[in-house]
C-alpha cells in the first residue's frame, strides 16, 4: 500500500508523491525560542518524528529539516539587562533540545537558525521585488512588504479571500499599500539593540517571521520539496504567507502540507494569557519520558488532545503492559533456540500506519499481539511467545517508545539488588511447593505481594513484576 497523508492544501487524504523516487524532503516549522517548551511544542515535534520514522521504515531516505527562529519580536521582548536576546534564544533552544532528546525525538538532518540565513532571505526578497510582488516602504522606515493584492492565489491554503482577512499584525501599517500586506524585512527601530540588525539593500533591519522559513526551506531542500509540516495554528498566517511568497518567487515549494492538532488543557486552549500552559519539564518530572511519548503519540496526529492531571495514567498502564510482556517473554525464550527470532511487522500495523499515520489503529494491533503473547506464555508455547515478542518489539521500535528504558532500569544497582532477592525467594517458594510445604510457599507469595511484588506462574517458570 502507498503511504497516504492528509494534505491541508488539497483538503483530502492523498498518496504521497515524492519528487525523487525513494527520497522525501521534509521541512517542519520549529520553535520560536522565546520561552520554555510546553506540551504543544513537543507534541508537534513528536508527530513529525513519527512521520519521519515511518517513512524511513517504508524505505525512504528522509532529509528532515526543523528550523529554529532565533530572531523575532517575541525573542527580543524577552531580553533583559543581564541577558541579551541572543543569549535568551540560545538558552531556550537548549531547553527544547533537551526535551526532544528525553522523548526520543530524533535530531533533524539539519537544524538551521534563522540568523544564519539572512543572505538567502535578502535574495528571496529581492526576487519578489523584481517580480512586483513586494515593495520597499516609501517612508524611510526600511520596511519591505509582500503585496498581497499582487498574488491572485493568496489565501489558497486556508480557503480565504483577502477581503475577509484581518489586517496583518506583524508590523505597524506605516507605509503599507494594504493593511493585509505582511513584512518581509523590518527596518531598524531605535529601541532595538544594534545586535538585532543586519545591513540590507533597504537599510539596516531584521527579517519578518514568514520569510525566514521560505528562505531556509529553499536553502536546505531546494525550491521544490515534498512535505511541509507544522502545528494547525500555523496555517494562517504563517504557512499561508510562506506559500504565497515562495510561489510568487517562482518556487514550486511544498508538494504536500501536513498539520498536527493542538493540545488543550482541561477543555481550554492552552495559552499564556490564560495561565494554563503545561511545560515539558513539568511532564517529564512527573512521568517517565516513554510514558509521556506514549500519551502524546497515541491519539491521531490531526486530532486535538486534552490534558488533565490524570491524562497519563492510562498511558502508563498501557506501556507497562507492553514492557511487562517483553520482559516476561525475553526471560522465557532467553535460553531456547527461539531467543533470536525475527518477525516482520504485522500487516494490519503497516496498513494503519500507511493510512495517514493512524497510530490509534496501529496501537490496537500492538496490544492485540501483547494479549496473544501473554496467552502463549500461559500455554508455554515458546515458539508463539518468541514470534509475538519479535512483532511487539518491532512495532514498539517504530513508534519510538521501546523497552530500552525498562532494560536500563534492570541495569540500575537497586534494581539488580531487588532482582537478586526476589529471584532467591522465588527459588525458595519453588522448593517449598515441590516439598508440598504449601504454607511456606503461600507465605513467601504473600510477603512479596505486601511489598508490591506480583508473581505470575506458568507451567515452567515464575515471573515477577512490581505492582504499579
Amino acid at each position: 500500500m502507498t503511504v497516504r497523508l492528509y494534505d491541508s492544501l488539497q483538503q483530502a487524504v492523498v498518496d504521497l508523491a515524492p519528487r525523487v523516487e525513494g527520497h522525501v524532503g521534509m521541512y517542519v516549522c520549529g520553535p520560536t525560542v522565546q520561552s520554555s517548551p510546553h506540551i504543544g511544542h513537543v507534541r508537534s515535534a513528536l508527530v513529525y518524528d513519527l512521520w519521519r520514522r515511518w517513512l524511513t521504515q517504508r524505505g525512504y531516505a528522509v532529509t528532515f529539516i526543523r528550523n529554529v527562529t532565533d530572531i523575532d519580536d517575541k525573542v527580543l521582548a524577552q531580553q533583559s539587562e543581564h541577558e541579551p536576546w541572543y543569549a535568551v534564544a540560545y538558552r531556550v533552544e537548549l531547553e527544547f533540545t533537551a526535551a526532544y532528546r528525553a522523548l526520543g525525538i530524533l535530531p533533524p538532518t539539519y537544524e538551521p537558525r534563522a540568523t544564519a540565513s539572512i543572505a538567502q532571505m535578502h535574495e528571496l526578497i529581492a526576487t519578489l521585488i523584481e517580480r512586483d510582488h513586494a515593495y520597499a516602504a516609501d517612508d524611510g522606515s526600511g520596511d519591505v512588504y509582500f503585496d498581497v493584492r499582487s498574488w491572485s492565489r493568496y489565501g489558497e491554503l486556508t480557503r480565504q479571500s483577502p477581503d475577509d482577512m484581518e489586517a496583518a499584525g506583524d508590523a505597524p501599517p506605516r507605509a503599507k499599500r494594504d493593511p493585509r500586506d505582511f513584512a518581509l524585512w523590518k527596518g531598524a527601530k531605535t529601541d532595538e539593540p544594534s545586535s538585532a540588525h543586519w545591513a540590507s539593500p533597504w537599510g539596516p533591519g531584521r527579517p519578518g517571521w514568514h520569510i525566514e522559513c521560505s528562505a531556509m526551506a529553499a536553502r536546505y531542500l531546494g525550491e521544490s520539496f515534498d512535505i511541509h509540516g507544522g502545528g494547525l495554528d500555523l496555517r494562517f498566517p504563517h504557512h499561508e504567507n510562506e506559500l504565497a511568497q515562495s510561489s510568487a518567487a517562482g518556487h514550486e515549494f511544498a508538494r504536500h502540507w501536513v498539520h498536527n492538532g493542538l493540545v488543550n488543557v482541561g477543555g481550554q486552549k492552552m495559552s499564556k494569557s490564560l495561565g494554563n500552559s503545561v511545560f515539558a519539564l513539568e511532564l517529564l518530572a512527573s512521568h517517565r519520558p516513554a510514558v509521556v511519548r506514549y500519551w502524546l503519540g497515541s491519539a491521531h496526529y490531526r486530532s486535538t488532545i486534552d490534558y488533565t492531571p490524570s491524562s497519563l495514567d492510562e498511558a502508563q498502564a498501557a506501556l507497562e503492559r507492553i514492557e511487562g510482556f517483553i520482559a516476561r517473554a525475553s526471560r522465557r525464550v532467553a535460553s531456547t533456540r527461539f531467543a533470536e527470532v525475527d518477525a516482520e511487522l504485522p500487516a494490519e500495523f503497516v496498513t494503519a500506519m500507511d493510512d495517514d499515520l493512524a497510530v490509534p489503529q496501529a496501537l490496537a494491533v500492538l496490544h492485540d499481539r501483547v494479549r496473544a503473547g501473554n496467552a502463549a506464555l500461559d500455554d508455554d508455547d515458546v515458539a508463539a511467545v518468541a514470534r509475538a515478542r519479535a512483532e511487539v518489539a518491532g512495532m514498539v521500535a517504530v513508534l519510538g517508545f521501546d523497552a530500552s528504558e525498562a532494560d536500563a532500569r534492570d541495569d540500575d544497582p537497586a534494581r539488580r539488588a531487588l532482582s537478586t532477592l526476589v529471584d532467591r525467594l522465588i527459588g525458595e517458594r519453588r522448593d517449598a511447593r515441590e516439598s508440598r510445604d504449601f504454607a511456606t510457599a503461600d507465605r513467601i507469595r504473600d510477603d512479596l505481594a505486601a511489598a508490591g511484588i506480583v508473581l505470575e506462574d506458568s507451567p515452567t517458570a515464575t515471573d515477577w513484576s512490581i505492582d504499579g
